[in-house]
């Protein structure tokens, strides 16, 4: 008995796998609808129109799930609505990277109508060609519920400390590091200039520090600035206040959304077999790592894409282990997975790379040997679009072996997470149940592949540097994501025999508490819930203590915000162009204080020869001579360097006067403006009654 329960299991799981699309060869051909002329043209019209007007209402917003909806309906991956979207997502990501090299080339730049458009007309065509109609499966499953709950979960924590607070209040969760502020420039760089600023070097220098117009990956600033001219139904960028508001909303937004990723992608790669208890174990668990994760930090220390890129990696990797799609949806997937990622956060690439070459190894029983030449064809093209921006950074500036061990602030991969849950996710790939199967293998090349990476980074650096640093960190961040999607795998091999002749009510109730009780466990054991019990020797809880929870709390403010008097509103004085902002004697916060003021004003550019104020330690309070001389000499060298008069606000009278006396006669002429830190107001106070 036991065993024809097995064999209904196996077949169960075949059923579930298998695509809608009879390419997948498992089925007999269904016959195909003619390609009709007068559908094209209206599918076309609509494509356009119908954006055009949501844009021209102020709905430019909802373009993008009608996008997501449109390019879900012609894919034919898995069998649930949830799993449909999500890969209907990554495709429709890498769909606008790969089409915004010809957004960055045509006249209308990142237009939202235009560019909506396009998408949309590229869609129509593709599903007209394949002669696929469009339907989608409105099938559920309660785990869903896990895997939204965790989106929410994750929001509620992240936003909760703008609550109630005004756009210039909200600059101190902005500015917690200077990552931040140079990811803000290269997203509103790509506004300004219309496309990849890769693509527009020249245009592009007035808004970043060069040479990160050429050498530094722009994946996700290029994806937030097209849904961003979305969310405002516009091109222009509005003022830069509101701007800065909207961007931190998307960093918050990718943060749960890279949760939420985590989350999915375990319960994907355990297949139909992960049912009942044991998905709310397994997305239990997984949600409790994510909770309770340092990555949080990642946001604190601004690193944006970052974020995006393991957010990528995630989904990219869980559709290579389990390719429940056809041969043309697996290749598509593959290819723009990867390039998404490699144009994401390059580096990332070495991972994505692997998983790929591995999976279509695996999987290569599904290829035709008669399509060879139209295979390797595609992948020529995927591997030349995917490595375009690396190619352009190394024949510019980018000097991969010195950057690669570069050193700097980092968030640390949990060493332990990292090894015991790729150790976790082979010795599941290795078990009797999975060996034997594509998906086991799968996930063994993944894992393994994963391994080699960032095991040969370390040896690099180590061989190298001596030591680990910042990379390796950024590196081990995938060891991390695969880590905990491999836990998917493990689900299923937790057996589970239900009673013979149980009524169906009875054993749905006896799985819904199995499943709150694994759900509340997991929570506990590895989140440190502790469900209003008091803590040991009145010690806060694990629970309260980990990143999220002090982000909630507003801990993570930024040093150079509101509370510190240092925030500097965008016309400051009438000043338009450079300005150094000496708000404290900490020259970290100086430079942190001059990078927003200048990022206010559309000014990035000027931060290349103001990057000196990293060294000028004056502004706030008299300093000793040696300081002092010291850091004037910094202010005389960025003056040089930009070759223009430059304006330097100061806190404190007394060294405003001194900097006075002391730059009379010099050239370019150096404007000093004090602004008496004891009499300092809000500046947005008088334009944001409240905040």
């Amino acid at each position: 008995m036991e065993r024809l329960r097995t064999m209904m299991a196996a077949r169960s799981s075949v059923e579930e796998d298998t695509p809608e699309d009879p390419a997948a060869g498992s089925r007999p051909p269904a016959r195909r609808p003619a390609r009709s002329l007068p559908v094209l043209a209206g599918a076309l019209a609509a494509g356009w129109v119908l954006p055009a007007a949501l844009i021209s209402l102020g709905l430019g917003i909802l373009v993008l799930p009608l996008l997501v909806l449109a390019v879900a309906s012609l894919l034919r991956i898995g069998g649930v609505l949830l799993d449909r979207l999500v890969a209907a997502a990554l495709v429709v990501a890498g769909g606008v990277l790969v089409l915004g090299l010809l957004f960055s080339l045509w006249p209308w730049g990142i237009d939202p109508i235009p560019t909506s458009g396009g998408l949309f007309t590229v869609v129509v065509l593709t599903g007209w060609l394949g002669r696929r109609v469009p339907r989608l499966p409105l099938r559920f499953r309660p785990s869903d519920l896990m895997v939204v709950g965790t989106t929410y979960v994750m929001w509620h924590y992240l936003y909760k400390p703008l609550i109630g607070k005004g756009p210039g209040w909200r600059l101190e969760f902005l500015t917690t590091a200077e990552d931040r502020l140079n990811h803000f420039s290269y997203f509103v760089g790509i506004q300004h200039v219309g496309g990849y600023n890769f693509l527009h070097q020249e245009a592009a220098k007035a808004y970043m520090m060069s040479p990160s117009e050429a050498v530094y990956p722009q994946g996700t600033h290029f994806l937030l600035a097209w849904v961003d001219s979305l969310v405002r139904s516009a091109a222009d960028l509005g003022a830069p206040l509101d701007t800065m508001n909207r961007y931190l909303l998307y960093v918050l937004a990718a943060y749960a959304l890279l949760g939420t990723a985590l989350v999915w992608a375990a319960r994907w790669i355990g297949g139909p077999r992960l049912r009942g208890w044991r998905t709310a174990a397994v997305c239990g668990t997984v949600a409790a790592l994510v909770f309770s994760s340092n990555y949080t930090d990642l946001v604190i220390h601004g690193f944006d894409s970052t974020v995006v890129g393991l957010l990528m990696v995630a989904l990219l990797a869980a559709f290579m282990v389990r390719p429940a799609m056809g041969t043309v949806e697996f290749l598509l997937v593959a290819a723009l997975g990867l390039i998404t990622v490699t144009y994401v956060y390059n580096l990332f690439g070495a991972v994505a790379g692997l998983a790929v070459v591995g999976a279509l190894v695996v999987h290569r029983r599904r290829f035709r040997r008669a399509h060879w030449l139209r295979y390797a064809l595609a992948a020529a093209v995927a591997l030349g679009v995917a490595g375009l921006p690396s190619l352009v950074s190394v024949l510019s500036k980018l000097d991969v072996a010195s950057t690669s061990n570069l050193g700097g602030p980092s968030v640390g991969a949990d060493r332990a997470i990292m090894i015991g849950g790729l150790l976790l996710g082979a010795l599941a790939a290795l078990s009797p149940s999975l060996r034997r199967t594509a998906t086991g293998q799968a996930l063994f090349v993944v894992v393994l592949a994963t391994g080699v990476a960032v095991g040969g980074f370390a040896w690099w650096q180590i061989r190298t540097i001596g030591q680990l640093s910042y990379y390796f960190e950024k590196l081990a961040g995938t060891g991390i994501v695969i880590a905990l999607i491999s836990i998917g795998a493990v689900g299923p091999l937790l057996r589970t025999v239900s009673p013979a002749r149980v009524p169906v009510l009875r054993r749905r109730i006896s799985d819904a508490v199995l499943s709150v009780l694994a759900v509340a466990t997991a929570l506990s054991l590895f989140a440190g819930v502790q469900w209003g019990m008091d803590s040991f020797k009145g010690m806060p809880s694990v629970w309260r203590n980990n990143p999220l929870m002090a982000w909630s709390r507003g801990d993570a403010w930024s040093d150079i915000g509101p509370r510190e008097g240092a925030t500097v509103m965008g016309d400051l004085d009438g000043i338009r162009g450079p300005m150094m902002v000496l708000y404290s004697n900490d020259d970290y916060k100086n430079l942190k204080s001059t990078w927003l003021a200048a990022l206010l004003r559309s000014r990035g550019g000027d931060m290349l020869p103001l990057y000196e104020t990293h060294w000028v330690n004056i502004g706030a309070a008299e300093r000793a001579e040696p300081e002092h001389r010291a850091a004037m000499e910094h202010v005389r060298k960025a003056a040089e360097r930009l070759g223009e008069p430059m304006t330097v606000v100061v806190a404190d009278q007394a060294t405003g006067d001194r900097m006075r006396r002391e730059l009379v006669g010099f050239q370019p002429q150096i404007t000093v403006v004090v602004k008496p830190g004891n009499n300092w107001v809000h500046p947005w106070e008088r334009s944001f009654p409240g905040v």
